[in-house]
């Protein structure tokens, strides 16, 4: 799981717990396992692993989602998955009468298909996108509903047929979240304390824009940039500390201590991507007083509680570097301390649990009544 995806979870398990329910989790693993306990249980099946660099896993013997439904019997089944595991999770829980939801956490059709057009053609890629389109209609009209992050997003689906969207917000901790010492960050991570220090945390990928933040950072002497991900494009990092000497890069992160060391780092959060179907990270980010600049026009503007007229117009090294630029001109502080307050009253994980589990009680009223 990714990180957003992983703390969703997290703070489900967590929510649950709380009110004395259950949740059971099946992932793909190197093994066959089960651990946890009766509040919290994981099954992990034994996939093969097809990234050495993400060490993500197919899971490819989907009967055995089958077998665990059957035995735990849950209320109701959330599917992440939108592949091959998405639709056996609709096959056996409408087999077994369990109602079933899916949560469309990305938007692959836009990540990876239309990325092609580079290869294939822009022709092409639109043909891609269009088949895309309909697979995406095919499998999520299974369910019950598709919980969407954005209406952004909600929208893109119900134009391309999928009826069933609900959008449910993701959330954040903003008593574990929260700001600090920024000295004796940078002091540990040796950045000096005068320093204009960017930070940018997230999978090193293409649709996460890494070469642009790349490309942009070259055009900012006399800042220091702080990377942690891993992924396929972490060459373009590594070129980019060579270059300037002003990289420290850092593996993913996950521990809660660690990635908070880093927001209380830097000065300034730079998120380049535009294929975000919320940006959980903006949120954090925030709710540690941390200012954040990116691109104008995704999900992530529903979720920024400071002004945005020093983003980026356009996804080009040149305006990203110059909206970076532009930030250093406000009051980075009092963005940040205006941001948190607003974030925290708004998207605590609490209110954004009880509207999911509203959504889950909806479906199971209605499954119930056919």
């Amino acid at each position: 799981m990714s990180g957003g995806v992983r703390r969703y979870v997290a703070e489900k398990v967590r929510a649950l717990r709380a009110c004395a329910g259950r949740h059971v989790l099946i992932i793909p693993g190197e093994r066959d396992s089960v651990s946890g306990d009766d509040s919290a249980r994981v099954y992990t099946i034994a996939s093969p692993c097809v990234s050495r660099v993400t060490q993500y896993r197919v899971l490819l013997r989907l009967g055995e989602i089958a077998r665990i439904l059957a035995a735990e019997r849950p209320d109701i089944v959330e599917s992440g998955d939108p592949y091959q595991v998405g639709f056996a999770v609709a096959r056996h829980a409408a087999a077994l009468r369990i109602p079933s939801v899916a949560f469309y956490h990305s938007h692959f059709a836009e990540s990876e298909v239309r990325p092609l057009g580079r290869w294939i053609g822009a022709t092409a890629a639109e043909l891609f996108v269009s088949l895309a389109s309909r697979y995406t209609r095919q499998l999520y009209g299974r369910f019950a509903r598709t919980l969407v992050a954005s209406p952004m997003l909600a929208t893109v689906l119900e134009k391309w047929g999928v009826s069933n969207t609900t959008v449910v917000d993701l959330g954040v901790d903003a008593a574990r979240f929260v700001p600090g010492d920024r000295t004796a960050a940078r002091a540990a991570l040796g950045i000096a304390p005068g320093a204009r220090v960017l930070l940018s945390v997230g999978r090193l990928a293409a649709e996460k824009n890494t070469r642009l933040l790349c490309d942009a950072f070259r055009l900012l002497p006399g800042y220091h940039l702080i990377i942690s991900g891993e992924g396929l494009q972490r060459d373009a990092v590594e070129r980019l500390r060579a270059e300037t000497g002003a990289v420290t890069w850092l593996p993913f992160i996950n521990s809660h201590e660690e990635l908070l060391r880093l927001f209380h780092a830097a000065d300034l959060f730079v998120h380049p991507g535009v294929q975000e179907t919320f940006g959980l990270v903006t949120l954090e980010a925030q709710a540690c007083g941390l200012p954040v600049v990116g691109i104008v026009g995704t999900p992530m503007d529903r979720i920024v509680r400071h002004t945005q007229d020093f983003w980026a117009r356009s996804a080009t090294a040149e305006s990203l570097a110059d909206a970076i630029a532009a930030a250093f001109s406000h009051d980075l502080p009092a963005l940040g301390a205006a941001a948190r307050s607003a974030v925290a009253a708004e998207f605590s994980w609490s209110v954004v649990m009880a509207r999911l589990f509203d959504v889950y009680r909806e479906v199971i009223h209605e499954y119930a009544r056919q």
